[in-house]
């Protein structure tokens, strides 16, 4: 079964006030962070829509407010894609997919970005196969998309500010609409 803009909004609505894996900041204010966070990069509308989206996969998969916290990977990032393939391009659907391979990539390539992740990502990373060995980074970065999951997964880490101003939901939703199929 497709989602549509309204089943989106209706996820929001219903559980985008919980707390976001222990991070300061609600499922919700996450979302709109990681949008306005690409949108202020210059994102394509596929990849600002992908950021906003990315965790969709929590809301609908809800194990608790912080799932890793009990050793359980909640699969997030592909928990989702049944439901949003029908309705969205491959632009915005594969940076979901790969937002969690792009983390254990980065931890591989980047000397400094294991010691940026919360509390709650080092502790998902483990959950989610560890660090990228050289060769699977390689593998990783050969990968349509994987570029965008890159820049998602940045956004990703930094959108948990208790206190950032964003544009609304409305604003994000309008994005969505734009790049659906």
């Amino acid at each position: 079964m497709a989602l549509n803009l309204n089943d989106i909004r209706g996820l929001f609505d219903a559980f985008g006030a919980l707390a976001y894996s222990g991070e300061p900041v609600t499922q919700l204010e996450h979302a709109l962070q990681s949008g306005a966070l690409a949108e202020e990069e210059g994102a394509s509308d596929e990849l600002v829509a992908a950021a906003f989206l990315h965790d969709l996969g929590h809301l609908l998969n809800r194990h608790g407010e912080t799932p890793s916290e009990r050793g359980i990977d909640d699969l997030h990032q592909y928990f989702a894609l049944p439901f949003l393939r029908p309705i969205l391009p491959d632009a915005v659907l594969e940076p979901i997919r790969l937002h969690v391979d792009a983390k254990r990539c980065l931890c591989a390539v980047d000397a400094t970005y294991f010691a940026q992740l919360s509390a709650d990502s080092v502790r998902s990373l483990a959950l989610q196969g560890g660090v990228f060995s050289e060769s699977e980074a390689e593998t990783f970065l050969q990968k349509p998309f994987a570029s965008d999951a890159l820049r998602l997964r940045k956004w990703d880490d930094r959108a948990k500010s208790p206190d950032r101003a964003t544009p609304d939901m409305d604003h994000f939703m309008d994005v969505v609409a734009r790049v659906m199929k």
